[in-house]
């Protein structure tokens, strides 16, 4: 992780707890994280993100690179934070990586943010090098978004699966641009 320069990177962070924000702070710049701004719950971070796209100069920050979010914080938690990023009208980047924390693993609920649209997940408790790790992942291997009438999110498929037949998709000249050819 050493050969990875994370000093044009500006992370926002959403945590309750004062000791998680101050580790997870010092965590990022330990990494070189070059601007971290924290915020104490997903109501804030709302709050930070318009002002972003509403008057930078104000918040001291042009974009916002990745956000990192608490699941479980009062009155705005981190779910309810990643669904207005992913679907509201006002979010300024409906595509920017969201790293959600947890100390809830179970797969129930790593299915549930995974459905709302998060792009990583990072278990408490955590390291410094998953940290970095989580960093890297977004950065060197970002997914596609997918949009349909009941998802907005990063591709959920991570791993290759060769089709079990035939691909039946044809690009046509047709105004659909899809034909679908029955075998």
């Amino acid at each position: 992780m050493s050969s990875y320069d994370f000093s044009r990177v500006t992370v926002l962070l959403a945590e309750d707890s004062p000791f998680i924000r101050s580790l997870l702070i010092n965590s990022l710049k330990v990494l070189g994280v070059g601007t971290v701004h924290a915020v104490e719950d997903g109501g804030s971070a709302i709050e930070f993100l318009k002002k972003v796209k509403n008057d930078p100069m104000q918040v001291g920050c042009q974009q916002v690179d990745i956000v990192m979010s608490n699941w479980d914080m009062h009155p705005i938690d981190g779910m309810m934070f990643l669904r207005w990023v992913r679907r509201h009208k006002d979010s300024p980047d409906r595509f920017v990586p969201f790293l959600m924390i947890t100390g809830y693993t179970e797969p129930e609920r790593i299915i549930q943010a995974r459905e709302m649209g998060i792009s990583e997940m990072l278990a408490k408790p955590f390291t410094v090098k998953n940290i970095g790790e989580k960093l890297i992942s977004v950065i060197e291997r970002p997914r596609q978004f997918v949009h349909n009438s009941s998802y907005f999110g990063p591709d959920r498929r991570r791993r290759k699966v060769p089709p079990k037949s035939q691909d039946a998709r044809v690009l046509t000249d047709k105004s659909e641009g899809v034909e679908i050819i029955r075998g």
